[in-house]
């Protein structure tokens, strides 16, 4: 079993500017699987110097993810690595492992990455993999958050960014953001005010942890 250390703050709110940096850019792997808007998010935070890091590498498991065109609009190279072509989950994450280490990546980011990752990914990228999932963990976990907060009649929902563990949905808590539940939101209405606030808080999750 893979062990987190929980060492990073739960509930954090920097203040984030634009600056130059001491250090050189951390270097990440995103991995997505769809729209790729959180990954355009953690692109402009970059080119806006909001955050020190540089992406090495976009992995995407589903061939018709648009993300893939939103990295080739960026200059990022791309991997498709088709889930359907591998028989076990095991045998997947040891070729994302493989790509992230040719790309050289520091860290792993899990933008809208709807697959299921092994202890292969996990230990070899130990507190160095982070999540962004649409509810207030612990809250909401797995797949359909966002219509459980919905079906459940909660009037506050949100979002959260954590390190990823071997449990699903786990790990420190990096950053949330709360978002209410009106009395007229639909799952589309609903989910796009949280995306809204995914695209906020994970490039500044991201700067946290780094820094």
């Amino acid at each position: 079993m893979t062990i987190c250390t929980d060492s990073t703050p739960s509930l954090i709110s920097p203040n984030i500017h634009s600056q130059q940096w001491e250090h050189p850019p951390v270097k990440l792997g995103i991995l997505a699987s769809g729209n790729g808007s959180n990954f355009e998010a953690i692109a402009q935070a970059i080119a806006d110097k909001k955050l020190n890091a540089q992406i090495q590498v976009l992995i995407y498991n589903n061939p018709n993810a648009y993300a893939a065109k939103r990295a080739n609009n960026w200059g990022v190279p791309t991997v498709l690595l088709n889930h359907r072509q591998y028989q076990q989950r095991e045998e997947l994450d040891r070729n994302i492992v493989a790509t992230l280490e040719k790309y050289d990546t520091d860290l792993v980011i899990m933008a809208g990455w709807m697959r299921l990752v092994t202890p292969v990914l996990i230990d070899a990228f130990t507190d160095k993999i982070v999540n962004i999932h649409p509810s207030l963990l612990p809250s909401f976990k797995g797949i359909k958050a966002v219509e459980q907060a919905l079906s459940t009649g909660v009037k506050i929902t949100g979002c959260t960014v954590h390190l990823v563990c071997l449990e699903m949905d786990s790990g420190p808590i990096l950053m949330q953001a709360a978002v209410p539940v009106l009395p007229d939101d639909t799952l589309a209405t609903l989910h796009a005010r949280i995306q809204i606030e995914e695209h906020r808080i994970l490039p500044m999750a991201i700067a946290l942890l780094v820094r």
